[in-house]
């Protein structure tokens, strides 16, 4: 169904570029092409609004987003998700009581901005833990009842519950029910919903909006048509009302000032195309995963359970992840991420049905078998000294042998998926060392001694 949108951005921009202005303003290239877009390039002129003071095009084309993901409110990041972490938290931190150092409860695959905006702000972090049946460090499933046991023995101090659903392998946490527990404890529940823009556009939605969240962001450069960096953060209905009165603020205190009209007009220009038929193609591409899951398990494959645009593959024993990616790359493929023990490929509308069965095609029949693996260990050590006094430490890079019984300094790992095995000022013992090698870590930053 075809729902009327305005783009003010996009015509705005357009309208620019056509005319024969003297641009005797910032980008330094002057809307001359070197790479073909400089001439929808601009900056804060007149008429152009301002991202963090928006009363123009921009404020209009936030209210059209608003709208679409049925918010109080929606605003736009050019600065990706990590931004949206960070004013996340930051408006949380207004929840404070005074004389308590303000903790968040966290899930333990968080993001490494999560441990950025930790540095910034100051806070304490409760961690929840999947069990010991660990068997990824992108997932991390919490229980709702083991959230009420933490917010009841803490609810003095928490300001918020943080979780990240989707993970990267696409497992989704129980947002509804960890929302009532929060909200019949008195605190928010915030969500990374970085890798889930989509979600409240299904038939039946899985966004953290619909579900009872009270604040969250979405990378929409992630499963949307947007450049990268294009982000959402979204205020739900019920949150506190000084998170859509100082939202804008706590957006600008960790933006740039000058943030990109291209990552700007690419947001505005999606809401046309969520509202012209979107539904309708998302749902063919789901349907068209599942047929190609349905053939990856026919040739031996296992296909792991994933939130809809996700194809997520279990790893065969004694098969390395660059053996596959090698292979799938002589089909000209390129998957999303991979590490000892799954494939991730990420979907949307703009992959084509022949895009899916290139996958099949490269993989092919597996040969090889799924061996009962050895779970990883739980990581559950010692906080020494806080997150930011660790992250400011003076730092000694040291290789992970060496490492042992030192405090971690900075969060170590790769990107994707930028989770940390190591959080900064936990001691570093057996367990994390395991896991460095497990994840193929040789060196860390330490706090000099």
């Amino acid at each position: 169904m075809k729902q009327k949108i305005t783009t003010p951005i996009a015509d705005f921009v357009k309208t620019y570029a056509e005319s024969n202005t003297c641009r005797l303003h910032m980008p330094g290239h002057k809307g001359k092409t070197f790479l073909g877009c400089e001439a929808f390039d601009i900056t804060e002129i007149h008429g152009g609004d301002s991202l963090y003071e928006a009363d123009g095009i921009i404020a209009e084309s936030e209210r059209n987003a608003t709208e679409l993901f049925g918010t109080v409110r929606t605003l736009f990041s050019t600065e990706g998700s990590s931004q949206c972490i960070r004013a996340m938290l930051y408006l949380a931190m207004l929840r404070k009581k005074e004389g308590k150092r303000p903790v968040v409860v966290a899930a333990r695959n968080v993001h490494k901005a999560f441990i950025y905006a930790a540095t910034l702000l100051d806070f304490d972090v409760i961690w929840l833990w999947t069990g010991e049946n660990a068997e990824s460090l992108c997932s991390c499933y919490v229980s709702p009842a083991t959230v009420e046991q933490v917010l009841k023995k803490n609810k003095d101090s928490v300001v918020a519950v943080y979780v990240t659903s989707p993970d990267y392998l696409g497992g989704q946490a129980d947002i509804k029910e960890l929302a009532e527990v929060c909200h019949r404890n008195g605190t928010i529940l915030a969500v990374d919903n970085a890798h889930g823009a989509y979600l409240h556009f299904l038939e039946s939605s899985q966004h953290p909006m619909d579900l009872g969240a009270d604040i969250c962001c979405d990378s929409a450069h992630k499963t949307l048509p947007v450049l990268t960096g294009g982000a959402y953060l979204h205020i739900s209905k019920n949150a506190p009302k000084v998170f859509v009165e100082q939202a804008k603020y706590a957006m600008g205190l960790f933006g740039s000032t000058s943030p990109s009209y291209l990552i700007m007009t690419s947001l505005d220009l999606c809401n046309q195309y969520l509202a012209d038929g979107y539904r309708e193609r998302l749902q063919r591409t789901i349907d068209l995963k599942k047929i190609c899951a349905r053939q990856l398990e026919k040739a031996g494959w296992r296909v792991r359970k994933s939130d809809p645009l996700k194809l997520t593959i279990e790893i065969p024993s004694g098969v390395s992840n660059c053996e596959l990616t090698e292979k799938l790359r002589k089909y000209d493929v390129e998957c999303e991420y991979a590490d000892p023990d799954f494939l991730v490929f990420m979907l949307t509308p703009e992959n084509t049905e022949d895009d899916l069965q290139q996958i099949v095609l490269a993989l092919g029949e597996n040969q090889d078998s799924y061996q009962v693996k050895e779970q990883l260990p739980v990581a559950r050590t010692t906080q020494m000294i806080t997150i930011r006094e660790a992250m400011f430490a003076a730092p000694e890079a040291v290789s992970v042998k060496q490492a042992l019984g030192r405090i971690c300094r900075v969060p170590t790992v790769s990107c994707p998926p930028a989770i940390p095995i190591a959080v900064p000022g936990e001691l570093i013992d057996e367990s994390i060392l395991k896991l460095f090698e497990y994840y193929g870590i040789e060196e860390v930053d330490v706090v000099r001694l």
